[in-house]
């Protein structure tokens, strides 16, 4: 029964997050598209890991520094936003889970990597060429 509630404190901490992230004045974090894959709060809601994915790779370390600074600052509004008895200590976290998961596609649809199971499928082709 208390993971269903982490569970909910998770996806309640996502959503407000995800509305604070763009009233962040800080030009680190407007030069991008950031966005919050996943959070991950202990049992006892003191800390928060936020997964973040930032879209350009190049700009990742100054919007990571730019959260960083900003961390006390959605902290205090999230625990304005979200009635808990203690607001989590905010820990970003670089994810790369979205690029790892368009390189597997990319590999998949790859003929010269991945060939049919069955030979007499080679002539299907998997793009949609139409």
């Amino acid at each position: 029964m208390a993971t269903n509630r982490i569970g909910r404190v998770n996806e309640e901490i996502q959503r407000e997050l995800s509305t604070l992230l763009r009233s962040l004045k800080d030009p680190r974090l407007q030069s991008g598209l950031l966005t919050i894959t996943h959070v991950d709060t202990t049992s006892d809601l003191r800390y928060s890991k936020i997964y973040v994915s930032a879209l350009d790779k190049s700009q990742e370390k100054d919007m990571m520094k730019g959260l960083k600074s900003a961390s006390g600052y959605l902290r205090r509004e999230l625990g304005a936003a979200i009635n808990l008895r203690y607001t989590p200590e905010l820990q970003f976290i670089a994810d790369d889970s979205i690029q790892q998961g368009a390189h597997i596609l990319e590999m998949l649809r790859d003929p010269s990597v991945v060939k049919p199971a069955n030979p007499a499928n080679e002539h299907i082709i998997l793009e949609d060429g139409e």
